[in-house]
């Protein structure tokens, strides 16, 4: 069962409070390392940063509104040939988890000496409205939290973090309560797994059990943030639907393959589209032109896309890296969004909800997918 705690808020920061407590778990030697969004010097965006020198943390805004790239596929790049040896601390988004936990599954991540930290998360904004957001507020994570707490910017947000129905995380060791909190000079620190309460044990915070209220007010944020989310889903389907419509939502796709290299599940070390299959010469594109009267060109936009979604679709946690990732500005984690929802009914299954939960598509079940005549 969770335990709470609860922090006192410095400054009337909550980034501060957070970047106090992470320099604790360094002075303690708790952790080694942390990996979180650190602010460039601009201000114009933010960085996942492995840090080890807690003065660091001095830049570290975890709740600026903006991910340039899903935490999971850096932990991928940094854990795949094998765990690390150094007690790391991970601060990501809910979504960022989902991810990080499929990868996991998918042997793709190890997640030993990991301390997962993740929080309520209010959304995000695109890189460029970040950008704008940022140069006309001095403190952009402190500052956006202010105005999304009090049901400001959902407009602004990524499509995604609109339609979002996963704002908590399901799988981390410490979640920073924003959401719920009785008193407001104070910070609920939840520890959700066995190695995050006895974290907190170690620094003698008094925990206790996780108050109803917490409980309540999760439930009704969702509520609220979910109220158009049908219509939303709906909308993107009707964009799509059927051969023509989806040519047409993809026909400024130029198949760099962004959304691919960008998307936190897509895993495979050797992919069928980087390979030799596609290096044609001029009289096979001729010919399929002579036979058809014409070929779109790039060729095979459609089969790409179509590709990647059956091959992810189970396990796409709707973050939106592949939007934020297209050149074309194409919506690319709508379709993605709609389809990983349909796919993953059918199995009933969360992408990311549990480690546990088995893949869908790696177990056999007799008893599945059988139709009857009635």
């Amino acid at each position: 069962m969770a335990r709470v705690t609860a922090l006192n808020i410095v400054n009337n920061s909550v980034r501060q409070t957070i970047q106090q407590f992470l320099n604790t778990l360094f002075e303690k030697k708790l952790i080694e390392g942390c990996l979180i969004p650190l602010q460039m010097s601009n201000r114009s965006n933010v960085v996942q940063t492995l840090i080890t020198d807690p003065k660091k943390l001095e830049f570290a805004d975890p709740f600026a509104p903006v991910m340039p790239v899903n935490s999971a596929r850096i932990m991928q790049r940094m854990t795949k040939m094998g765990p690390s040896q150094h007690k790391i601390a991970l601060v990501m988004r809910p979504c960022e988890v989902r991810a990080l936990v499929e990868l996991t599954k998918l042997k793709q991540v190890h997640l030993e000496n990991m301390l997962v930290i993740s929080m309520d998360c209010y959304g995000a904004f695109s890189l460029d409205k970040y950008q704008k957001f940022a140069a006309e507020h001095p403190q952009p994570g402190d500052d956006f939290l202010s105005a999304a707490s009090n049901g400001k910017l959902s407009d602004e947000l990524r499509w995604n973090c609109q339609v979002c129905q996963y704002p908590t995380p399901f799988y981390n060791d410490l979640t920073i309560g924003l959401v719920g909190n009785a008193d407001a000079q104070k910070l609920s620190l939840i520890g959700s797994t066995e190695a995050g309460m006895q974290l907190l044990e170690k620094l003698d915070y008094t925990l206790q059990e996780l108050p109803k209220s917490r409980t309540d007010a999760v439930k009704n944020w969702i509520n609220t943030r979910t109220i158009n989310r049908a219509e939303m889903l709906e909308s993107a389907r009707k964009a799509a639907a059927g051969p023509e419509k989806m040519l047409e939502y993809l026909s400024t796709c130029i198949r760099c393959l962004n959304c691919m290299t960008n998307c936190p599940v897509c895993y495979c070390r050797e992919c069928f589209f980087n390979s030799s299959t596609f290096e044609l010469d001029a009289e096979k594109y001729f010919d399929w032109a002579e036979s058809r009267g014409g070929i779109r060109m790039p060729n095979d936009t459609l089969f790409f896309h179509l590709t990647r979604m059956t091959h992810m679709a189970a396990s796409c946690v709707a973050c939106g890296a592949c939007t934020e990732a297209c050149p074309s500005n194409i919506e690319i984690s709508r379709l993605f969004t709609v389809v990983g929802e349909n796919a993953q009914k059918v199995f009933e299954y969360v992408a990311g909800r549990a480690l546990d939960e088995p893949l869908p598509l790696s177990t056999f079940k007799e008893a599945e997918l059988e139709t009857f005549d009635k």
